[in-house]
């Protein structure tokens, strides 16, 4: 069973529209408050999960995003709800891909933040590799030391300290097996490449600008392959854009909503 933050879900509070929230690799839901704050006071209904072994989710071992997309659509199913707008960021674009493969139908719109859509390089491969061995060898403060520099636009690490311990504090309250079974999913992961083609719904693609390890031309190149998709690359964001920049996240998200009306 996964642990999940949340808003507006009792029947007779539930908006028009519920949203599903997807966390970044090695954060957890707490990462969306900013957004589960926006789209909660605009009456939508807002659903964030924390991934296997995060914030009391279930522990699990040799997981796949297959898996997840599962355990996703069954907490859906539950909960009674027919159909979200799926937003993914990074690890969570990867879930959203997933979730969109075997549940199209549970999916009225996506919006895929500094993801991308390609399986990794045998380099890129080899790199995370090293990273869960590094892990295994000094804990969670290996994860902590490679994480962070790359998440945040250059700017915010001199300006808007807590947002950098809001992001280290996340890390340091998983466990080293959460973090290294969620690397071991993405090494895992189902290229969706081919899969942009033939997603009908519609999907608003954001980026940082200034993200380290997904490119805008990394977005843009999802959002060339999705028919109709729009892109939006956010000002002074990094990679995790929703942290850096809320405000314009949040005003992106709810324009994308309001015009699925």
């Amino acid at each position: 069973m996964l642990t999940y933050l949340s808003v507006n879900m009792a029947k007779e509070s539930r908006g028009y529209h519920t949203v599903l929230l997807l966390h970044a690799f090695p954060l957890s839901a707490a990462m969306w408050q900013a957004q589960i704050h926006a789209l909660g006071d605009a009456s939508y209904t807002v659903i964030a999960p924390n991934s296997y072994g995060v914030e009391g989710s279930e522990k699990k071992e040799n997981w796949t995003f297959t898996d997840y997309a599962h355990e996703l659509a069954a907490l859906l199913e539950l909960l009674d709800i027919k159909q979200v707008t799926v937003v993914g960021l990074s690890m969570g674009g990867y879930q959203a891909f997933e979730l969109y493969r075997l549940y199209p139908e549970k999916i009225s719109s996506l919006v895929l933040c500094d993801t991308r859509a390609n399986k990794d390089t045998p380099e890129a491969l080899a790199i995370r590799e090293k990273f869960i061995l590094a892990v295994e060898k000094r804990g969670v403060q290996e994860a902590v030391e490679r994480m962070i520099p790359n998440y945040f636009s250059d700017r915010l690490y001199t300006l808007r300290e807590k947002v950098v311990e809001q992001a280290e504090a996340m890390i340091r309250n998983q466990t080293t097996q959460a973090i290294n079974a969620a690397m071991r999913a993405i090494m895992l992961r189902n290229d969706a490449t081919s899969l942009l083609k033939g997603i009908h719904c519609p999907v608003l693609v954001m980026n940082g600008a200034d993200d380290k390890l997904t490119t805008w031309k990394t977005a843009a190149d999802i959002s060339d392959h999705i028919a109709g998709a729009k892109l939006l690359v956010l000002a002074a964001a990094g990679h995790i854009a929703n942290l850096e920049q809320p405000d314009a996240f949040n005003q992106a998200l709810l324009n994308h909503i309001a015009n699925l009306k």
